[in-house]
């Protein structure tokens, strides 16, 4: 059973969607206003929350910052609800660490089959399964990443998204194929889901950023460098 906190504010769409999400096995608790649902976040971290950007107290996107800024909640994985449609709200959703967005007027259906896809992007724990190539160092099992020995902090989203790409070095992946394994999404129209977070997971990872190369027209692919094992 997974804990999943729905933060909205339209009380009869919060009621919807806790009953669905218990109806689906999930154990859902809800909040009204981003700074109770910051709260319960912070005082029990979920293992997924749902967040209205259009909040009566705090933007949305002040609580994916915040919840993404602290130790204890920044790997909780975060699907946006919003009316907000246009390609500025959905990019700002992801840059700020958001792992997928759903534009209201949604199905619940489709809802759900989006939680169990974030749901499903777990790395279990491997001891010894330390993967180093040059400067870069993955532990799967502690998920912690470090370049040049500092620790760098990502996303659960951006860390299924760098071993995913390790995992099959050297070979090209086309956006289409990330989606659907990363995300767990099969898109049937264009998106920067995957521009956006292989953009901020290179920055991150600063000097180790370009083991990731792009493929313009066709994908991405991580090369190991001469130095890694």
């Amino acid at each position: 059973m997974s804990r999943i906190l729905v933060i909205e504010d339209e009380p009869d769409l919060q009621r919807v969607l806790a009953y669905n999400l218990r109806l689906a096995g999930h154990a859902a608790t809800a909040a009204l206003r981003g700074e109770e649902g910051l709260r319960l976040a912070r005082s029990q971290p979920p293992d997924l929350v749902l967040l209205d950007l259009m909040l009566p107290d705090l933007p949305g996107t002040e609580v994916c910052k915040a919840l993404k800024s602290e130790e204890a909640t920044r790997h909780v994985p975060i699907l946006i609800l919003t009316a907000k449609g246009e390609e500025i709200d959905r990019v700002l959703g992801f840059e700020l660490g958001a792992d997928d967005y759903v534009t209201k007027p949604f199905s619940v259906r489709e809802l759900l089959l989006r939680i169990q896809a974030i749901l499903r992007r777990t790395i279990p724990a491997e001891p010894g399964a330390c993967i180093r190539a040059g400067g870069l160092s993955i532990d799967p099992g502690a998920y912690r990443v470090r370049v040049e020995g500092t620790e760098v902090q990502l996303t659960a989203m951006e860390f299924k998204l760098l071993v995913t790409l390790y995992e099959r070095r050297n070979r090209v992946q086309t956006r289409a194929a990330l989606l659907e394994d990363v995300w767990g999404i099969q898109a049937d129209t264009e998106t920067r889901t995957v521009d956006t977070h292989v953009k901020r997971l290179r920055e991150k990872l600063g000097s180790a950023g370009n083991c990731i190369e792009t493929l313009r027209g066709v994908g991405y692919r991580f090369v190991t460098p001469r130095s890694g094992s």
